[in-house]
């Protein structure tokens, strides 16, 4: 590559550290790329390190040593995700939204790009610290979510399907109690998909009860894997035990009234701490 000016490799190295996240990138890769001595390269990635920090876009980690180098890690701080799920709650309160069931539209909300790249966001922040191996969902409104949070973790995704495809090859099937209805269905993945004690996080768009998710933890012991946390978009505040203890929510409905059609919107347990001290200023 041609040696760039300083502002000109500035530019180009945040958009290469921005694309591969939690990726070691040794400071040679970036000399060779653009010329230059290593000693420029550290102050530029100074530079970096510092805008990233003061705009809350994440931390630039720095490894000393023959094996060492740069690793971004996305981060969003939860005073700017906690603006955005509160005016996302603005659109889950619409009325028309209310489905027969009790159940609420989302499907525009999740066909957003720019709504799924800050939960996915949201999601790679609360779970950043957990040594992680993959993503798992179950299809079909989750597997977005799943590849938003995949991207800003530098993940694979496994995708857990209601029946066992022929293209998947050989499955592991079980049957499981939706926490909604009670009834008995069933869910399967490929062997070829999980490695065996595989570090799993398990991302849903949304949990009334924890019946699928629950459903997903079980099935993860068929191969032995462990469950590393677990994100949920949106939960259900009207059910009085989830079948799911230790989860992370960016959004909860407390209040669904099909009669009325009201519904109550408001930030989920993720934010429990920053709208503790709003209610108490």
């Amino acid at each position: 590559m041609k040696k760039l000016k300083r502002s000109a490799r500035l530019v180009e190295m945040t958009q290469y550290l921005l694309i591969r996240p939690h990726t070691l990138i040794p400071l040679t890769t970036f000399a060779d790329r653009y010329n230059s001595a290593k000693s420029s390269i550290s102050e530029d990635l100074a530079i970096i390190k510092e805008v990233f920090e003061e705009e809350g876009l994440g931390e630039l980690q720095t490894l000393a040593g023959a094996a060492g180098g740069v690793k971004f890690i996305p981060k969003v701080s939860k005073s700017h995700s906690l603006q955005f799920i509160t005016q996302l709650c603005r659109q889950l309160e619409q009325p028309e939204r209310i489905l027969p069931g009790g159940y609420l539209y989302m499907s525009d909300i999740m066909g957003q790009p720019m709504i799924l790249n800050e939960v996915g966001k949201m999601f790679a922040s609360a779970f950043s610290g957990n040594d992680i191996d993959v993503v798992m969902t179950v299809e079909t409104k989750g597997i977005p979510l799943a590849y938003a949070t995949a991207t800003y973790l530098n993940l694979p995704v496994v995708i857990v399907r209601r029946d066992n495809k022929v293209t998947e090859g050989s499955a592991v099937s079980i049957n499981y109690v939706s926490g909604s209805n009670k009834r008995i269905q069933t869910m399967s993945l490929s062997r070829r998909a999980l490695k065996e004690e595989a570090k799993v996080l398990i991302i849903d768009d949304f949990m009334r009860v924890g019946g699928t998710i629950h459903g997903m933890m079980d099935l993860l012991q068929e191969f032995k894997a462990t469950v590393k946390g677990v994100g949920v978009f949106v939960e259900s505040g009207e059910v009085e035990e989830h079948l799911v203890e230790d989860y992370v929510s960016l959004a909860k409905l407390s209040a669904v009234d099909p009669k009325t059609r009201q519904i109550t919107a408001e930030p989920g347990n993720y934010f429990q701490e920053e709208v503790s001290n709003l209610n108490e200023e």
